[in-house]
């Protein structure tokens, strides 16, 4: 043993600095931030088939295929098929809200 070996470090190293658990907790967030982003990316420039929109939308293909037929909400063709986009699906959903009635009887408490 030297007396190098029995003295102190010279250079005292950082308490603030993040172990390794912590970056890789830090990274692995950043990951799935990215992924997420990308993901929300992809659906604004997907095109939905009448039945894909059916199924997000809460009906039946049959009432979305009449809906485009009739004009009644808004599509998109790609060749001569229809498609939905996600704006159309946000559009149909927003319009298809009720407000309650103001001169509505009220409810009995």
């Amino acid at each position: 043993m030297t007396r190098n070996d029995l003295a102190p470090p010279t250079e005292a190293t950082p308490t603030d600095r993040p172990d390794e658990a912590t970056i890789i907790l830090r990274l692995a967030e950043a990951v799935e931030q990215l992924t997420a982003a990308q993901a929300a990316a992809d659906l604004e420039l997907r095109c939905f088939t009448p039945a894909q929109a059916a199924a997000l939308l809460g009906k039946t293909t049959n009432w979305v295929v009449e809906a485009i037929q009739d004009g009644r909400i808004p599509r998109t063709y790609v060749g001569k098929s229809p498609r939905l986009t996600a704006a159309h699906i946000r559009w149909i959903q927003s319009h298809g809200e009720q407000l309650p009635n103001q001169f509505a009887k009220p409810l009995a408490a």
